[in-house]
């Protein structure tokens, strides 16, 4: 699917490939003739003056500037199966699930555009979305658009931190989201790591802090990740715990996190290692009361956190790739077996 700003002009500008370089909306001109008209990149080369190389170059820029976008709509047949078992197995409402990709990066972006379309579909005027964060829930964000202005509220239901960049602030995602789909976004005052639970106890006791979770709590829809405990994991990178806790998490059978909140194992229960209870945002209970919790992971190594999560009772939409989906299927099936 292609997403262009404006249509061409009738008389666009001849330019040789010695040029200054192209103006966003000349870049825009070649990428609707190409994608939305159908000319070819030999029409496109004669017409503008430049060799067919440089029509290349110009359609990729046009995709890095995000003034094209690309989605690629698998077949359903390829995954209904895999999302029926997925529905049957785990009581859970729907499943999103996106075709492979060997590039980390271009698997979120796969992920997120996927997502993106379901929420063009299902929200309506006067929701309320409650926002986590991490790369998964960034993407969706990122890979967002509509031709439909909404009115919706897109609330963040944890703390932001200054490491990470805008992956790791809700506020930035849920800013993103307001923008594509209508709306407006309600930031959470509260860092998303406390040094200990009385602390954390203090922050959500905050007037300004608990208004906002309480918009959260009252979310039609409400977007979250799974972590893992890998060391490419947000909680390993952004520093949060140090290597003895997350080693120590990982003996007590900590799998993983939902929303970064919930630290849980295998079986979807709570984890007893003391990394638990300082993460300020909603807790598996307040996302069990929301209609529709979409959980979303994309990484290959979020397998064992995904069953642990899904065996919470707090996801209604699972948004994962079709390897890990039957990956979570297997697992599923030798952890009974071996009970």
């Amino acid at each position: 699917m292609t997403d262009t700003a404006a249509r061409p002009l009738d008389k666009p500008p001849a330019r040789s490939a010695a040029s200054s370089p192209m103006s966003h909306e000349e870049l825009t001109q070649i990428a609707t003739l190409y994608y939305i008209d159908g000319q070819t990149q030999d029409e496109l080369s004669r017409r503008f003056g430049i060799s067919r190389a440089t029509v290349g170059r110009v359609l990729k820029r046009a995709q890095e500037l995000g003034i094209v976008e690309i989605r690629v709509h698998h077949h359903p047949t390829k995954t209904v199966d895999l999302e029926a078992q997925l529905i049957e197995r785990f009581g859970i409402s729907r499943a999103l699930l996106s075709v492979d990709h060997k590039d980390p990066d271009k698997q979120r972006a796969l992920l997120g555009g996927l997502v993106a379309t379901y929420l063009e579909r299902t929200l309506s005027d006067g929701a309320i979305v409650a926002v986590g964060m991490g790369r998964n829930v960034s993407a969706v964000s990122e890979h967002a658009m509509s031709a439909t202005q909404r009115h919706c509220t897109f609330v963040c239901a944890i703390g932001g931190s200054y490491r990470g960049g805008e992956s790791m602030n809700p506020d930035h995602i849920c800013r993103r989201l307001a923008a594509r789909y209508g709306g407006e976004s309600e930031t959470l005052y509260a860092p998303a790591m406390v040094g200990d639970a009385a602390l954390r106890r203090a922050l959500v006791d905050n007037d300004t802090v608990r208004h906002t979770l309480d918009k959260a709590r009252r979310a039609d829809i409400a977007l979250v990740g799974v972590g893992d405990m890998s060391e490419d994991s947000n909680m390993v990178r952004m520093g949060w715990f140090t290597a003895q806790e997350i080693a120590e998490a990982k003996r007590s059978g900590t799998v993983g996190d939902v929303m970064g909140y919930d630290f849980i194992d295998i079986h979807g229960l709570p984890s007893l290692a003391p990394i638990q209870g300082r993460v300020v945002g909603l807790h598996t209970g307040d996302l069990q009361r929301i209609p529709n919790v979409i959980a979303i992971a994309a990484e290959n190594t979020k397998v064992t956190a995904l069953l642990g999560a899904l065996r919470t009772g707090s996801i209604d939409t699972l948004a994962t790739t079709a390897s890990n989906a039957m990956a979570v299927l297997h697992l599923d099936d030798a952890t009974r077996a071996g009970s």
